[in-house]
């Protein structure tokens, strides 16, 4: 299924913010629900950014659809999006708008992984984030190159590290982990 046909179909259906589906490599598939650390975690990665006074160079947006055409319309727990006067009241944003994506993941980690990130990279977004719930770590994934990341960098709970798509701001791990 493409993404036109995946919005045409919610608009026919009228799937509401309660059918928790993304469309991931032209199927249709259910998200799990989030847990109570997990959804800690996208909060608090989202007031460090407000913190830092992102939302100046950038959109913040938390969990809404990314349409990466032509199989695949995700909503990653975080992105950040060039600004835009109209903040996509038009369209969902494209890979062209997308400065970062991040996913947060517990029980999610291997379909993050493994389906969502090459998915990122394959549409040719910069930079992705894993933050691994599991292991406290958070994997900043950059330079993709035939659908996979080239760099992989994992940064533990403590230390400090700077994100290419925000070279302006420093970070530390434990700002993410609860």
């Amino acid at each position: 299924m493409t993404t036109a046909e995946y919005n045409h179909l919610i608009e026919i259906v009228r799937l509401t913010k309660d059918d928790r589906v993304e469309l991931l490599n032209g199927e249709i598939v259910e998200k799990v629900r989030i847990s109570p650390r997990h959804a800690a975690c996208v909060k608090r990665l989202s007031h460090a950014l407000w913190r830092r006074k992102a939302d100046k160079l950038a959109i913040i947006s938390v969990q809404h659809p990314l349409e990466l055409a032509p199989y695949s319309e995700l909503e990653p727990d975080l992105a950040l999006l060039k600004r835009r006067a109209d903040y996509y009241a038009e369209a969902y944003p494209t890979a062209k708008d997308v400065l970062l994506a991040v996913e947060v993941a517990d029980t999610t980690i291997v379909k993050d992984r493994e389906v969502k990130l090459p998915i990122y990279a394959r549409a040719g977004i910069q930079e992705a984030w894993l933050v691994d719930l599991n292991r406290d770590i958070l994997e900043i994934q950059r330079a993709p190159h035939l659908g996979v990341y080239q760099e992989i960098v994992s940064i533990s709970r403590g230390q400090q590290f700077v994100s290419p798509a925000l070279p302006h701001f420093k970070f530390n791990a434990n700002e993410l982990f609860v």
